[in-house]
């Protein structure tokens, strides 16, 4: 059974890095900051309840309402990176959730938790922002590389959710697309034309990924 870990919310913060490895501005302003919170929160159609996105144009909206990440990943970056005291929430995602990783979980799943429905859209895009959490300026693309990146959720019916609940996998249309093949296919669209052409031309999948698969098989020379 897959069980969230935990809960995570977070409003927009404005912090100000000085010598910002990046070479961006030093005042930037993010909703990246989630931390666990206690008991059970609303879901709705946008998001969890008490959280916020400052970039809504790149983060929320229907297709990207709630971003889930393996906990799988958390022992693993405080081992390659000891000096993060990296935990639950500390990738931006409302959900961190055990039994399931990005080679695990495709597009389209949906999953249930009572009255709570959600449906996976497809993997989080990591952005120079994580990089920027965590002053770690290469971690963004370590993320991507490692296709440890989370996914998001659309919300098909409203509900609550706290930390210890189970997620029960009720469907599962896209069995070949899992989040990791999803970067694949962009990576190498080559070796990946079926696929391509399968998250093209899925309905469960978000626009921006339709959209990254759809200049994947154009990049191969393939008409669709």
């Amino acid at each position: 059974m897959v069980r969230v870990v935990s809960v995570n919310v977070g409003q927009p913060q404005t912090r100000i890095l000085h010598d910002a490895p990046d070479g961006r501005e030093a005042a930037w302003t993010s909703g990246i900051w989630k931390f666990p919170v206690a008991g059970a929160l609303h879901i709705a159609a946008l998001g969890v309840s008490g959280d916020g996105q400052a970039d809504t144009k790149n983060h929320g909206g229907p297709d990207k309402a709630v971003l889930g990440y393996a906990s799988s990943h958390y022992p693993a970056w405080r081992a390659e990176l000891p000096h993060l005291d990296v935990q639950a929430g500390g990738f931006g995602e409302n959900l961190t959730i055990d039994r399931q990783d990005e080679t695990t979980v495709c597009v389209g799943d949906v999953y249930t938790a009572d009255d709570l429905t959600l449906q996976v859209t497809g993997p989080r895009y990591p952005c120079w922002k994580v990089s920027r959490r965590w002053n770690q300026r290469d971690l963004h693309d370590r993320v991507y590389a490692l296709r440890r990146t989370g996914w998001y959720f659309r919300v098909l019916n409203e509900g609550t959710i706290a930390a210890g609940a189970d997620l029960t996998l009720a469907e599962r249309p896209q069995p070949a697309l899992t989040i990791a093949r999803c970067f694949d296919l962009i990576d190498t669209p080559d070796d990946f034309i079926d696929a391509a052409r399968q998250l093209a031309n899925a309905p469960e999948a978000s626009a921006f990924w339709r959209k990254m698969a759809n200049k994947a098989l154009a990049s191969t020379g393939v008409l669709e």
